[in-house]
């Protein structure tokens, strides 16, 4: 790989691709190519535990631009993508996912408008999910209103993780110490210039996606918790409702005790030890969310670990063999 500092590079986190990855290479090498500028494809192995790696290694012989990365463990697609920006060395910087499904040729404008219109962010925005499934395109439909609900309108609807960036938005990111960082917000919440491309999002080239239900609730909840104190004003009005309702009952009983109706009643008891006790329980859910994030932060372990680099490991080897 050439020690000129290349024009533009492309982040690709990785994690048991193997599948996918030869169709990536074969449609993403023509459209970096073809945009006539020096650039890298880095490629982030997030702890595949496939034969991931062994793709990439016979990929990165005969294409002299791919550099991976390859971290010790499982990091998450956050992080990886955070190793990426970190690392990545070109004047721009774009992101995107090795599935296919965000069209590579989309890249080559995003750079031009980043270039002409003196942008430092392009998102790239979904205009036509029809082959994501309906239980997908309504789970991201009530994502993005929540997330502008709470964080704000400097969201743009329906863009994921696929853009470019300038080095200037680069350097802003990686300075900030963020732990459990969702880009989607991150990259809005600095306030750069910044446009939009539109594109048809297309199916799964290959492969199982890596975002299953789970990690989709997961994401949530770190754009949620990670960007806005909403949910503890949320227990806080909770609180409020319950403190009314026990207000409410505390008037009925002693209604029921000067009208000399005092029988005990099992039901309205049960219901209201339930709820106050659930009550507790989600205020206490909240608390703890907000207490392991702070927790995570002091202990000031890296996000990431760093196993190998091929532009820097393979140089250092180069270097060893020409001293001997």
């Amino acid at each position: 790989m050439s020690s000129e500092a290349p024009r533009l590079t492309v982040v690709v986190p990785v994690f048991n691709e193997e599948d996918v990855l030869p169709l990536f290479a074969d449609r993403m090498r023509p459209v970096l190519d073809g945009l006539q500028v020096p650039y890298e494809l880095l490629a982030v192995d997030d702890g595949s535990r496939d034969n991931t790696p062994v793709v990439l290694e016979l990929l990165c012989r005969r294409w002299p631009q791919l550099r991976v990365i390859r971290l010790r463990r499982n990091s998450g697609h956050q992080n990886a993508l955070t190793a990426g920006l970190h690392r990545a060395r070109g004047e721009y910087v774009a992101s995107i996912d090795v599935d296919l499904q965000d069209p590579p040729e989309v890249i080559g404008e995003m750079l031009r408008l980043a270039e002409s219109a003196r942008l430092d962010v392009v998102h790239g925005v979904r205009a036509d999910r029809s082959t994501d499934s309906p239980f997908k395109r309504w789970t991201a439909g009530l994502y993005y209103r929540l997330i502008r609900r709470v964080v704000g309108t400097t969201v743009p609807h329906n863009a994921g993780d696929f853009r470019m960036l300038s080095r200037r938005a680069v350097d802003a990111l990686t300075e900030m110490p963020e732990h459990l960082p969702v880009y989607r917000l991150l990259v809005p919440w600095l306030g750069l210039p910044s446009g939009e491309v539109t594109y048809r999002r297309e199916p799964r080239a290959a492969g199982r996606s890596k975002y299953p239900i789970a990690k989709m609730v997961r994401l949530a909840l770190d754009s949620v918790i990670g960007f806005s104190a909403a949910p503890l004003r949320v227990a806080t009005w909770l609180g409020v409702v319950g403190i009314a309702l026990c207000a409410a009952l505390a008037v009925a009983g002693g209604a029921a005790y000067l009208s000399g109706n005092v029988v005990p009643g099992w039901t309205s008891l049960i219901v209201a030890v339930l709820f106050l006790g659930a009550l507790q329980l989600l205020c206490l859910g909240l608390l703890g969310e907000y207490v392991a994030r702070i927790f995570t932060s002091l202990q000031g372990r890296p996000a990431y670990v760093v196993a190998f680099d091929s532009a820097v490991d393979r140089q250092k080897v180069e270097e060893a063999l020409c001293r001997l």
